[in-house]
């Protein structure tokens, strides 16, 4: 199999073209312009890209306010809820933007954190000491992080 192809029941299949057809109908595979990206996150209808330079680019559906990214500078992570989209600045504050129906993007007091995860509708973020705190929806018990301390995350071990 050939780079940019994929295959489903052993059939090869074209990579997305970014124009909108299949998969890419609201425009979340439209990355063909993207470059010098260090890191990538997909949300239900849109795509985040984290440049080398800090900078976060996003495309695909805007309904939500989930690709709202472009005066974001300074970030060192991303992630992608389905209509959320986070990320942590190099001084370890998060930046939210999208939909907050469920208070997802109840991010703005979080400090020393470095790195975070975005479920469907709720956001992780690991702090520098160890610990984690959540925010969003909880109805299955997904924020509830009491008692999840000592983790660190792959580039803060002691």
């Amino acid at each position: 199999m050939t780079a940019g192809s994929a295959s489903r029941a052993g059939k090869a299949s074209a990579p997305p073209s970014g124009t909108g057809r299949g998969r890419g109908r609201r425009g979340q595979c439209a990355v063909d312009t993207w470059r010098d990206i260090a890191a990538v996150a997909a949300g239900y209808l849109h795509t985040v890209g984290l440049t080398d330079d800090g900078r976060v680019l996003a495309v695909g559906d805007r309904s939500t306010g989930a690709c709202d990214v472009g005066a974001w500078r300074d970030v060192v992570a991303v992630a992608a809820g389905s209509y959320h989209t986070v990320g942590v600045t190099a001084a370890g504050r998060v930046v939210a933007v999208g939909s907050n129906d469920l208070g997802q993007c109840g991010v703005v007091d979080w400090r020393g954190i470095v790195a975070v995860a975005a479920g469907s509708t709720h956001t992780l973020g690991l702090r520098v000491d160890g610990t984690v705190v959540a925010t969003g929806n909880n109805d299955h018990g997904q924020c509830e992080v009491t008692g999840w301390d000592a983790i660190q995350s792959p580039g803060h071990r002691s």
